[in-house]
């Protein structure tokens, strides 16, 4: 998997390509540390190259989600891929998740 860090403004971006499952979870996992510490964090998931996610994959973003919320942050997604939207449909994620087409809807309505 291949992880492109950017920023819109001071919210995070991160750009998955590949697949995000038991063997790669791990490498964002550690990429992610470093914000989660931050109290008010947003970031963004851009999942336009995600070609798959396994429930390694669902948890990272779950716990990312969960940590970042409590401390008055927030996680948006944008731009699925058809598999990953299946999936987040088929879970029942939809309603849990901000997911917007486009990573810059997605920074704004982290920001308001």
């Amino acid at each position: 998997m291949e992880i492109t860090l950017s920023l819109i403004g001071d919210i995070p971006v991160f750009q998955l390509n590949g697949r995000l499952d038991m063997t790669s979870s791990p490498l964002l996992e550690e990429r992610l540390k470093p914000l989660l510490k931050e109290p008010g964090q947003k970031l963004i998931f851009d999942c336009a190259g995600l070609a798959y996610i396994s429930s390694a994959g669902l948890r990272v973003f779950l716990s990312s989600m969960r940590h970042l919320s409590a401390q008055g942050g927030g996680v948006g997604f944008a731009r699925l891929s058809v598999p990953v939207g299946d999936l987040f449909r088929l879970a029942g994620l939809e309603d849990l998740f901000l997911i917007t087409p486009t990573v810059e809807e997605a920074a704004a309505r982290l920001q308001s």
